[in-house]
Parts: structure tokens; sequence; C-alpha cells
């Protein structure tokens, strides 16, 4: 849930922030354990059109994870060398370009100026620095190992924004051909079946279905060229507010776990992004029960969410949490929990689960540079049967236009 919250820091400055929270409870305990005044907190709803233009507006000016995967680098090499934190962020609000990421970090460095933390500063901007980033912080700020903590967080984020990377970009080629295969169909629709169209037309040729369909189709494109693009546009935003829903969402993240091919690396992306953000908050120091809820709020798919909250559940009553993870193979493969019992027993858990992140990142990996190869024998037959009925459609009737010019 999303909050407005009315709060005093520990300077006795007020402030309002949007934070992301379970429940109130949990929001409360946020500003409770940074001595913050709790003033007063109400749920921010925002309608799916209107999360689509926030969305926009975020995409446009706001931090990309490169940027802070560089910032907690830069930070935690300056902080290792011996310069001091304020001066450290400084030096970053100079060396940064992008405006809003400037005021953010300059805003950071007004807090430590104050006598406040990094981590409570980070705490403030949750659409910035996301939990995981701020907990491993104050991990290690209380541990007296911050610049660790920073080059965990780095390399966290490093190895989530390669993971990303290499998904997207193994889904680059096969939607590029497809993007390129509908626009030269769409302008052969318009631009070259009205010409064929109207000669049979003239000859009173009898055309078979699929050539009526697909001149029928040519003549909508034709005569309703900007309504056929509005009509696009509706679909493709229909799909995106769809997406926003929660019923919506939830959707998707069934499917893309059952998708042939597709549905594997998903499976492997998620199983590798939960060992690695939990490996990292347990290295930093982050209580086991707090990491795991933090690497719910990491994963995206609903389904993940309610393993891993299973997952802390069962640690509060003091039951493994590998249990959890064996009893959804379905979600996470067998290896995943097989894994994280020996962790538990051996009281290595840390050291398993990046083990683990390692294992699936190189099967991601592999399977993303297979991905086009697999793919790509799909799309020939697909093209090649678009390109089949189209012919088909349209060389049938002038076997009959032949026979009328005999």
């Amino acid at each position: 849930m999303k909050f407005l919250v009315k709060a005093i820091n520990a300077a006795g400055t007020p402030y309002t922030v949007t934070i992301d929270a379970k429940d109130r409870a949990e929001l409360y305990e946020q500003f409770h354990s940074r001595g913050e005044a709790f003033i007063s907190a109400t749920e921010a709803r925002e309608s799916p059109l209107l999360s689509i233009f926030s969305f926009m507006r975020l995409f446009a000016s706001g931090v990309k994870l490169h940027e802070k995967i560089i910032f907690a680098k830069n930070l935690s090499a300056m902080l290792g060398a011996g310069l001091a934190l304020s001066k450290a962020l400084s030096v970053l609000d100079r060396q940064t370009k992008n405006k809003k990421f400037k005021a953010v970090i300059a805003a950071l460095n007004e807090e430590i100026r104050r006598g406040g933390t990094l981590s409570s500063g980070l705490s403030k901007y949750p659409a910035v620095f996301p939990a995981v980033f701020t907990s491993m912080v104050k991990a290690g700020e209380e541990s007296g190992g911050l610049v660790q903590a920073l080059n965990l967080v780095a390399e966290q984020m490093d190895k989530s924004y390669l993971l990303i990377k290499k998904v997207r970009g193994a889904m680059i080629y096969p939607s590029i051909i497809f993007c390129v295969m509908i626009a030269i169909g769409v302008l052969m629709l318009i631009y070259v079946v009205p010409t064929l169209s109207s000669t049979f037309k003239e000859l009173n040729v009898p055309l078979p279905a699929t050539t009526r369909f697909v001149v029928s189709l040519s003549d909508f494109l034709s005569n309703h060229t900007i309504l056929s693009l509005f009509m696009l546009l509706a679909v493709v935003a229909f799909f995106v507010v769809f997406g926003k829903l929660k019923s919506g969402k939830r959707l998707i993240d069934f499917f893309s776990t059952r998708i042939p091919l597709i549905g594997t690396i998903v499976k492997e992306v998620n199983s590798a992004r939960t060992a690695r953000t939990l490996s990292s908050l347990l290295s930093a120091g982050v209580d086991v029960v707090r990491a795991i809820s933090i690497t719910g709020e990491v994963i995206q798919n609903s389904f993940y969410k309610e393993v891993l909250e299973k997952a802390a559940t069962a640690i509060q009553k003091g039951s493994p949490i590998s249990g959890i993870f064996l009893e959804n193979e379905n979600l996470y493969p067998p290896l995943v929990g097989e894994m994280i019992s020996v962790g538990e027993e051996t009281g290595a858990l840390s050291d398993m689960l990046l083990k683990l992140a390692e294992f699936y990142e190189s099967e991601v990996d592999q399977k993303t540079k297979d991905l086009s190869t697999v793919i790509e024998p799909f799309m020939m037959i697909f093209i090649g049967a678009a390109v089949g009925f189209f012919a088909i459609a349209m060389i049938a009737p002038t076997y009959s236009l032949v026979n009328v010019i005999n």
C-alpha cells in the first residue's frame, strides 16, 4: 500500500513523504525505529490511468538503476579512501548530471549535516532507493561496515541489472522481426492490395473467402486510417491499464511462468533474484525475517511474493524456510529448497544463497543466448504462414481473371 505521511524528523523538522508499506502498523514501525515523530498517514490511491502517467513521468525524469549503482560504488570507494560522508556526497552531487538525483543527493547531504544517518535520509526517498538499499546501508551503519554494505548493495543491484538486461536483450530480435512484419503487412494492405482489388472489381472476378477478408481489411485501413490508429492505441492502452490492475497483473504473473521456453527463464530469473537479494541482506547483517520481507518487495511476481510471505511467517514460528520453498517447486526449482536446507543445517545460509544465485544467473545467461536460436525457427514458420496466406489470397483470383480474359 502507498501512504502519504506527515512526520517530524530527528532534528524537529516536519516533512511529507510518500511511502510503500504493508499496513499502518509497518508504517509506524518504520518511523519509530528511526526515532521520528509520526503525525498522520493517508492512503494514496491512484487510478490505473493516472498510474500510467506517473510511470511515464518516472521514465522521463527518474533515476535509472545504473545511476544508483554508480552512486553506491563511488560512495563506497570515497568512504574507503577516508573521505568524510558529507564531503563524499558533495563530490557526488557535483558529478551527477541527473537533476532529480542531484536534488536527492543534496537532501541526503543536508540530512547528514543535521546529524542524521545515511539510512534515515535514504528512507525518505523510497521511489529512488528501494528497501533493500536502505536496509543494507542501515545494517552497515549499525555494524560499522558501511563501506562493505555499500559494496554489497552495488554488487547486488549490478547483478540484478545485468540479469534484466540479458533477458530484455534476448527478446529484442524477435520483437523487431515481429514489428517489421506487421508494418510491412499494413503498408501492403494500404498501398498494394487496393490496386489488385480494383482490378478484380472492374472485371467482376469471383473472390474466395480469404481474398474477400484481405480486401475488406485493406478497404477499412485505407478508408479509416486515423480510426485504425486510434483503435490500435486504444488496444495498447487497454492492456497497459489491465496490467496495472491487481487482477490483470495476477493473470500476467500466472501465464509468465507457464509459457514454453519463457516460463523456465522467468522461474530462474526470480530464483536468482531471490537468492542474490536474500544473500546480500543476510551478509550485511539484516535479520532473516526482515531480509525475507524486503526480498518480497524486490520480487515483482505476486505468486513469488506469496511464497516469501509464507517463508517469513515460517521463520517467526520457528520452522525452517526451506520447507516453504520445497512445497512450491512449481515456482522455485527443487534445487532452491535443497540448497537453503543445507545452508540452514550448516549455518552458512548466506554463502549457499550466493552460490545458488550465481548458478541460476549463469543458467539464465546461457538460456538467453540460446533463446534467439530456439525462437528463430518458430518465427520463420509464422512469417512463412503469413506470407503464404497473403499470397494465396491474392493469387487465387488471378486464375479466374485469366479465364475472364480468355
